[in-house]
């Protein structure tokens, strides 16, 4: 087999200056037999991220990038967030230790041969990921988690140019593969493949995101989430393929008011962070936008719909959506609140809510905003 395809897959850019040296296979981390070896494929920014977050965990860590240059500046970067991490207390081994279980493999071969995840993080570009994942399922296990670090792009689409018969010869040439044989290695793919797209950086922001595809095997679903659980991640299954799945799509909602609320004149941009950084981020720091209204208006979730529905909606409609909460989605709401916090426990709860915002405040106050 012919060598990956060599697109800049670390940062989507040219390759840096300097060189990077492969280890040899002596120099590798041999496999912890509690902790399987995880292959990461992409050197750049959340490729070394993840790195950390294994590493830390305990799991070698194999690094691939289809530009082997990248590689100084992925382990400067490495040695940089786990000293970071040490100053701060949050590292219980040296950081050399965990360094050391993270080795840089030119060959994909190498990084991918003994892996339980294959981590993609390559640019978020769909024909680039198609490619990669066809190099990838040459090579990897076959019974290896395939996952993507996509920050929108949904596995059916990842999928849609990899089935055996739509993997265009372009495609099949990238991989270096012949036909026949790339048909075998992508056999089985669709079942192994998912999203998981990591808050940035993962070692830090612990949610991750599984997005499956209606071909994801529920079994590969469920090691997956076993596999990020153990390093330290909370997994949150997205239960429908969605571009932006929750994250995004949460964030692209502020987003987008917060541009048209600059374009009306409304605030400034640094208003607007204010606005965040001293109110709904404070809350939203341990408690989510479900929790914060249920825990604002007595009689909670339903009560607050009540009141505040009519207003949300108008609200809406200046921007042109139509999105009312009927009454049907609320009950749904208000049950799956109820189920996590009896109204009889409401103002124990709202004491806890005050209690972290008291606890947080000298935190808060005591950060510089510049």
């Amino acid at each position: 087999m012919s060598a990956a395809p060599r697109t800049a897959v670390g940062e989507g850019a040219a390759p840096p200056e300097g060189g990077g040296r492969t280890p040899p296979e002596s120099d590798r981390p041999a496999p912890d037999a509690a902790r399987p070896v995880v292959a990461i494929a992409g050197a750049g920014s959340i490729g070394v991220a993840f790195a950390v977050l294994f590493a830390s965990a305990g799991h070698p860590v194999r690094v691939w990038d289809a530009f082997p240059e990248a590689f100084e500046r992925a382990r400067a970067d490495l040695r940089s967030r786990l000293g970071l991490l040490a100053e701060f207390g949050l590292l219980a081994e040296s950081p050399s230790l965990v360094a050391g279980r993270v080795s840089f493999e030119a060959e994909l071969a190498d990084a991918l041969g003994a892996a339980v995840l294959v981590q993609e993080c390559a640019p978020e570009r769909v024909e680039l990921k198609r490619e990669l994942f066809a190099a990838v399922a040459a090579v990897a296990p076959a019974d290896a988690i395939l996952a993507s670090s996509s920050s929108a792009i949904t596995p059916s689409t990842i999928l849609a140019g990899l089935e055996p018969a739509g993997v265009v010869p372009a495609d099949r040439d990238a991989a270096g593969v012949d036909a026949a044989e790339l048909d075998v290695a992508l056999t089985g793919v669709a079942a192994r493949l998912i999203v998981a797209h990591p808050g940035n950086p993962p070692y830090l922001l612990p949610v991750i995101e599984l997005v499956p595809s209606p071909a994801t095997d529920a079994a590969v679903l469920d090691r997956a989430s076993a596999l990020y659980r153990g390093a330290g991640l909370r997994p949150v299954l997205v239960r429908k393929e969605v571009e932006g799945f929750l994250f995004n799509r949460l964030q692209g909602a502020v987003l987008r008011e917060a541009y048209a609320l600059v374009r009306d004149g409304v605030a400034t941009v640094d208003d607007i962070d204010e606005v965040v950084r001293s109110g709904l981020g404070r809350r939203w720091s341990f408690i989510g936008p479900f929790e914060t209204v249920d825990l604002n208006t007595r009689g909670g979730l339903e009560s607050h719909a009540e009141k505040m529905g009519p207003a949300y909606e108008r609200m809406g409609a200046e921007r042109g959506q139509h999105d009312p909460w009927t009454p049907d989605l609320v009950a749904t709401a208000v049950a799956q609140r109820r189920a996590l916090l009896p109204l009889d426990e409401w103002e124990a709860r709202v004491r806890w809510r005050d209690e972290q915002l008291m606890r947080l405040k000298p935190l808060w106050e005591g950060m510089s905003s510049r």
